[in-house]
């Protein structure tokens, strides 16, 4: 199908970041998990760290537990180092994305390698369907070498983590919600259609510059998110300047979500038992 004849989505809402911390006091931006927007199923939380004073997030993010989800950390610049109480470890570097599939839970922590320098990347929650909750826990490190880049028309570039796009497959795999998971430049005066499938929800952040998001066109500032609507691909476009976007999309669960700090589960009960389990010593 041309890129014409598909139906482009709109901007159903555009929210703005606002400044959070977390883990030991981590300076961050958050996107989604707030008051103005909750979530866009299955994506439960967007954060964004970025900045170039070690005391905004040196203290890091200590051991903590995780139940019923997943966690995608991107990298953009910096270095992080995570461990697991299950003897996984690894160095986020650069350009590199980790997938951790939680399910019936682990504990693990997240720690800066530098004391001063820029830190900047994105932290994405994705919900697991109640059938899949208490799935073995598991991990997609992803080098940034492994992470497929294309040039577009008008100078555009795109790099794929997940889901496919301009001929490149990410290299996330076996993701039960089906992402699409892009970073996308686009120059102003360029524009990019990528087709989604009309069956997912999906959002853009722009987290630089400045993008022109949707049909009919809404300019998106860096810092903020354009939820689109229906519809079955995304049009976006440089603004002045130019402007780099988090485009993701996923197939939702449309269940019920029953969350408390890092657990998610679909009942308070199973938050309960979430808690009780993690209290009890068996993550």
């Amino acid at each position: 199908m041309k890129d014409e004849a598909l139906k482009m989505r709109p901007v159903a809402r555009l929210v703005r970041g606002v400044p959070a911390s977390d883990g030991a006091g981590v300076k961050l931006t958050r996107v989604i998990g707030t008051h103005a927007l909750s979530e866009v199923d299955p994506f439960l939380l967007l954060d964004e760290i970025r900045s170039d004073e070690g005391a905004d997030y040196a203290a890091g993010f200590p051991d903590h537990p995780h139940r019923g989800f997943e966690t995608v950390t991107y990298v953009l610049a910096g270095r992080m180092r995570h461990g697991d109480n299950h003897g996984n470890s690894g160095l986020l570097t650069p350009g590199s994305v980790q997938w951790m599939t939680a399910g019936r839970g682990i504990v693990h922590s997240e720690m800066p390698e530098q004391e001063n320098g820029l830190m900047w990347g994105f932290q994405l929650w994705v919900n697991l369907p109640a059938k899949d909750k208490m799935i073995a826990p598991r991990y997609q490190d992803i080098a940034p070498e492994r992470i497929p880049e294309a040039s577009l028309e008008g100078s555009a570039r795109v790099r794929v983590l997940a889901g496919a796009f301009a001929g490149l497959t990410g290299p996330v795999e076996g993701i039960v919600t089906e992402p699409l998971l892009l970073d996308l430049f686009v120059p102003e005066g360029a524009r990019v259609v990528v087709p989604v499938p009309a069956s997912h929800h999906a959002f853009a952040y722009c987290f630089e510059g400045r993008a022109t998001i949707g049909a009919p066109a809404q300019e998106v500032p860096r810092g903020s998110a354009a939820v689109l609507g229906e519809g079955e691909a995304a049009l976006i476009a440089g603004g002045t300047g130019g402007g780099r976007v988090l485009l993701a999309a996923a197939r939702p669960l449309a269940e019920p979500v029953a969350r408390y700090g890092p657990f998610v589960m679909n009942t308070a009960d199973e938050i309960r038992q979430a808690i009780g389990d993690f209290q009890a010593g068996r993550f």
